[in-house]
């Protein structure tokens, strides 16, 4: 086993910690974006970041396909289109109208296109932790996704998840391996306007709630 020196951890002190819950506030589910061009050294380093992100048994499992061909991100546009339509006719009729207005692909403006799946079984890691949950490997990309968001959000960029979508043919359109477990489709790219209120709550759909945690009773 390799011996590291001991290191002292920064001191994160209260303006730090001030400003990170900034972040932490001003994080959205972007939507609405400019067509502004994002640098590759830029999304390079974002992606980077991510391996920061805490894995299950250092196995880091996260898998990251940049999707710029203009066929494959018609595909995705199609099949989000198919599942868009779906959604919308199982909603309610109070939910309807609501659910019209949201918009909730960046699909046509985002200059970046980001697939992510988790390996579902990495030889990374030796399988440490996993045994009885093989579903942290899925826990631990979608832990690399939201350090992405805070970090491209401290960059001044947007990330927008895209969700509706039929994951059943996700990986014949964008060609990867069978085994990966696909994980979300996120559009990255300057937002067209800034708010520190999530769009679903400015329209009426739903409201942020505070923490209510479970008490086990003795």
């Amino acid at each position: 086993m390799t011996d590291h020196p001991v290191q002292s951890c920064p001191d994160f002190d209260d303006a730090f910690r001030a400003r990170l819950l900034d972040l932490f506030r001003w994080r959205r589910d972007v939507r609405h974006f400019r067509s502004d061009p994002v640098d590759p050294a830029l999304l390079d380093r974002l992606l980077e970041t991510a391996c920061l992100a805490p894995s299950v048994g250092l196995s880091q499992p996260w898998r990251f396909v940049t999707v710029d061909d203009p066929e494959r991100r018609a595909a995705m546009r199609d099949n989000f289109a198919r599942s868009n339509a779906e959604a919308l006719a199982g909603q309610s009729d109070d939910n309807a109208a609501h659910y019209a207005r949201l918009k909730l692909a960046g699909l046509d403006q985002a200059p970046c296109h980001v697939a992510v799946f988790a390996e579902r079984d990495p030889e990374q890691g030796h399988g440490l932790g996993r045994r009885t949950m093989p579903e942290t490997t899925a826990y631990s990309a979608v832990m690399a996704v939201y350090t992405i968001w805070l970090a491209a959000r401290a960059e001044g960029l947007g990330l927008g998840w895209v969700s509706i979508l039929d994951p059943a043919d996700i990986a014949a359109v964008l060609d990867v391996p069978l085994r990966w477990t696909f994980i979300g489709y996120f559009c990255l790219g300057y937002a067209s306007a800034e708010n520190d209120i999530p769009e679903l709550e400015r329209l009426g759909w739903e409201h942020r709630r505070g923490a209510a945690p479970a008490r086990l009773q003795r």
